[in-house]
């Protein structure tokens, strides 16, 4: 039966889907490609910067090189391996790194356990690169945009890092309205913005017709063969090009895959390549434009209104990687990776749109403190770029196994192809790997302090979990103890509700009510909720109703299942519980509500590293007040505590 519904399910959102299509494409160009889309503004720029370690002459020769390096790797890179292959596959419409753990871990399940755990450590770290990503994504890109107020008057230079601390704080203000609200309103200026840069780069175009050779490859081959020296050093301003295609991937459930594939062919990959080629025309008719080759490219009485659109459209680009984060975040604190966190779903036709508030507050703090510290788009971009290929490189490999393993795809196809993919993607990694003392040692940090807290919530929680059903014990046997109890315990009156995690073992709280005060509430319900893929669940299919074997004894399970957009509501919940199932009905008003609360404290047994608990025990703080989350009544809920050593 479960599987009709997830089918009948997943036919209801594929119709709706296709309903909102156009809608949908929109919202998409409004979000998820603002990250990849604003890139013009700074790659050639940074591939021709003379004050980089490793400079590449400004030559023609470099110029179409260039070009054609650019246009070929984002059409490999995002264009094949992305939006081509890796977003076909999917969890359930969700999509990014984790997804694609999960999709391993579920296809690999009781075979191949070392290589299992390989594939998801590598995944984890790709993860928490992304995390890097979504914290120097807003820095550069806004940065990058009012940098162009230079172009007008050096004199506003001090003003860069005031204007841009401001943008990101009116940014992630706004984020709690929702993805769906910000893409609305991004969508539109995006379509601007697009057909802006299309129309500079066309202009450019004009000027130098003959940059169009730089779309054939045999330059980009040329350039990497001929110019080894230059290329393989260039490569790692090249990648920024490509920055924003694993949010893509990671959007991909907040929108969907035909939403985002249409509005990449349509609108930003032609719109992209014209002002490549554009930039590229505009160095070859004079080099001194390598200073700013973007906004130069604009024609004098534009400026001023493409540095806006610029300042707009990079506000966009941040947009796309802090969306990924969220979704990067949900299905972290799914797979047990990340503590319970509150996540607010913003939307009832998309399951995927969703807000996460403490990511949003530290994913803001740490923007900041980049733009403070960096203070320039030059000096951030290294350490951008290594996000950038790390993650890229980890989300092809793990896609490359899954297309193995689960399609069963020839290795005819696979090693030849495949390996011409991670190919590229490590030279773009070796590249990024010389500017290491540049900048790139930033997001190899941030990953390794995030993969630290990410593997170190998962193997705390599998040591809580273990010890809690320990100590909990199976409900059968419990619910046996307590018909078999001579003399009797007492029952007084009320209803007792227990909040629970599932139905095989005993609430703690339910165990010490007995243990301690040696009574049982005349009527007692072990309530638990699951969440479905739905925005609502009708009353009617609301609560399953489980007797334990004893229709008299007034114990129940009650499973009650709400909709992804609803707050679970336990008095809602109990109404729904009839005469039939329980005597009398339940009054909510007047229950008692138990809560079981776990204190952690460090043990000696050495599960893990002594700073490792302590980190551990630190992060479950974090963790949502179930109280607070269920809207619990204080003055009729009680807390009963325990302790368990980790």
């Amino acid at each position: 039966m479960s599987a009709i519904r997830e089918n009948k399910i997943a036919q209801g959102k594929q119709m709706s889907s296709r309903q909102a299509i156009p809608a949908l494409t929109l919202a998409a160009i409004g979000v998820v490609f603002g990250d990849i889309g604003t890139s013009p503004i700074y790659t050639l720029q940074t591939v021709f910067n003379p004050d980089d370690p490793h400079p590449v002459p400004l030559t023609p020769d470099h110029v179409y090189g260039a070009v054609s390096l650019i246009f070929w790797s984002v059409m490999i890179i995002v264009t094949l391996t992305y939006v081509t292959l890796v977003m076909r596959a999917d969890n359930h419409g969700e999509g990014g790194i984790m997804a694609l753990i999960t999709l391993l871990r579920r296809n690999l399940a009781g075979r191949g356990a070392r290589t299992a755990l390989a594939l998801s450590v590598a995944g984890i770290f790709g993860a928490a690169l992304f995390f890097g990503d979504s914290m120097i994504t807003p820095a550069i890109s806004v940065l990058s945009a009012v940098e162009g107020i230079k172009v007008i008057d050096p004199g506003f230079r001090d003003w860069v890092v005031p204007v841009t601390a401001v943008i990101i704080l009116v940014l992630f203000s706004v984020q709690r309205h929702g993805t769906a609200v910000v893409g609305r309103f991004f969508g539109p200026v995006m379509v601007a913005w697009f057909t802006a840069i299309a129309a500079c780069g066309c202009y450019g175009i004009s000027v130098h017709p003959g940059i169009l050779r730089a779309l054939s490859p045999d330059y980009a081959i040329g350039f990497a063969v001929g110019h080894f020296h230059y290329a393989f050093f260039a490569l790692a301003a090249v990648v920024l090009a490509v920055t924003g295609a694993e949010a893509l991937y990671a959007d991909m459930g907040h929108f969907g895959r035909r939403a985002i594939v249409r509005g990449w062919l349509a609108l930003v990959l032609p719109a992209c390549t014209l002002s490549y080629l554009g930039q590229g025309a505009l160095l070859l008719a004079d080099p001194a434009n390598a200073a700013a080759p973007f906004f130069l490219l604009t024609p004098h009485w534009a400026r001023i209104p493409m540095i806006l659109l610029a300042t707009a459209a990079t506000v966009i680009a941040s947009q796309a990687v802090i969306t990924g984060a969220y979704s990067l975040t949900s299905q972290a604190v799914a797979l047990g990776y990340l503590p319970r966190l509150r996540i607010k779903h913003t939307s009832e036709s998309t399951i995927g749109q969703i807000y996460v508030p403490w990511i949003n507050g530290l994913l803001m703090v740490a923007v900041l403190i980049l733009v403070l510290a960096f203070r320039s788009s030059q000096a951030l971009a290294y350490a951008f770029g290594m996000a950038v290929t790390g993650t890229i490189t980890i989300t092809t490999a793990l896609f490359l196994y899954y297309a193995r393993t689960r399609w069963g795809t020839s290795l005819w196809i696979l090693l030849p192809g495949g390996g011409l993919l991670l190919a590229v993607d490590l030279l773009f990694v070796a590249a990024n790997m010389t500017k290491l003392v540049h900048g790139a040692w930033l997001p190899l940090l941030l990953a390794i302090v995030i993969f630290t807290l990410m593997t170190t919530w998962k193997r705390g929680q599998e040591l809580v979990t273990t010890a809690r059903e320990a100590d909990e014990g199976p409900l059968s046997g419990f619910i046996d103890d307590l018909h078999n109890r001579r003399p009797p315990l007492i029952r007084i009156p009320g209803t007792a509700v227990f909040l629970h995690r599932g139905s095989t073992t005993t609430p703690l709280a339910f165990r010490s009510n007995v243990q301690h005060n040696r009574i049982v509430h005349r009527q007692v319900v072990l309530l638990s909720f699951e969440t479905a893929t739905i925005p609502r669940v009708s009353d009617d299919a609301r609560i399953l109703v489980d007797d334990l074997g004893d229709p008299d004894d007034g114990i129940l399970h009650v499973t009650s299942r709400y909709g992804y957009m609803e707050n679970p509501d336990v008095k809602h919940t109990l109404a729904l519980i009839g005469p039939a199932d329980a005597e009398g009905g339940i009054d909510a008003d007047h229950a008692s509500y138990f809560l079981s609360n776990l204190e952690l404290i460090r043990g000696p047994a050495r599960t893990m590293p002594r700073w490792r608990k302590s980190l551990f025990i630190t992060m479950s703080k974090v963790a949502a007040d179930p109280a607070l989350f269920f809207s619990l009544p204080p003055e009729q809920t009680v807390t009963m505590g325990s302790r368990l050593r980790v």
